[in-house]
């Protein structure tokens, strides 16, 4: 299935996610009592994080892991955990132990693979059911920590994968694999500018195998927003 593809400037951009957000809260609150959302960091931290930091949710129903992580401290400027503490979380509220993050600074990065892949089954069920996906894309394709021609790719059986020498630094990471994040009920992926643009469009030709466009293909519900 072909994903719903918006583009517009960052305004149209903000708003639209924000109200796929706020909507899918508020279905899967009503439906369940609970919204589990995974993120990642980059650029889409910045753009987005603030204003969905606004949102008048009860923060206390709401579930936040993460796609990926660097192998540093959750104090380290590089930490997507940090980022988003400073940029959404804190900001709004969130209860602690709403909060599940890799620990990415574990020096045995395969036994917090483990034990995030653990936590995710415990908490959302095993395969996984996520309401929220909201993940940006590299210029090369890459989603999470998951770069294109990785073995991480091939991995069917777990949901999180240590990535010792991923191409762009930090090298150490944690990811989810595509069979965690394919399986989410809504998947919103964004970027900025022309060049993220030309990934999108490789990542929807058939048979791709960029990592967006193979999680474009095997997710159920994926909405593109690109910023002009």
């Amino acid at each position: 299935m072909s994903p719903d593809l918006l583009i517009g400037d960052r305004a149209e951009i903000q708003r639209a996610l924000v109200s796929d957000f706020k909507n899918a809260a508020d279905e899967a609150i009503a439906a369940r009592g609970a919204f589990l959302v995974v993120l990642s960091g980059g650029s889409i931290a910045a753009m987005f994080f603030p204003s969905l930091a606004q949102l008048p949710l009860d923060w206390s129903r709401v579930d936040f892991f993460w796609a990926d992580e660097r192998a540093v401290a959750p104090e380290h400027r590089d930490s997507n955990y940090g980022e988003a503490m400073r940029l959404w979380l804190t900001p709004a509220g969130v209860p602690a132990d709403r909060i599940h993050r890799m620990h990415g600074e574990d020096p045995d990065l395969r036994h917090a693979a483990q034990a995030y892949g653990a936590a995710l089954c415990r908490i959302a069920g095993d395969p996984p059911a996520l309401d929220f996906a909201l993940l940006g894309v590299g210029p090369d394709g890459h989603i999470a920590s998951l770069f294109p021609g990785h073995r991480a790719l091939e991995e069917e059986r777990e949901l999180a994968l240590p990535v010792p020498n991923a191409p762009k630094p930090p090298p150490r990471r944690l990811t989810l694999t595509l069979r965690a994040l394919s399986g989410a009920a809504r998947i919103v992926i964004a970027g900025q500018g022309e060049t993220k643009a030309q990934v999108i469009r490789r990542a929807l030709e058939p048979g791709s195998a960029l990592p967006v466009g193979m999680l474009i293909s095997r997710a159920p519900n994926v909405r593109v927003l690109l910023v002009k």
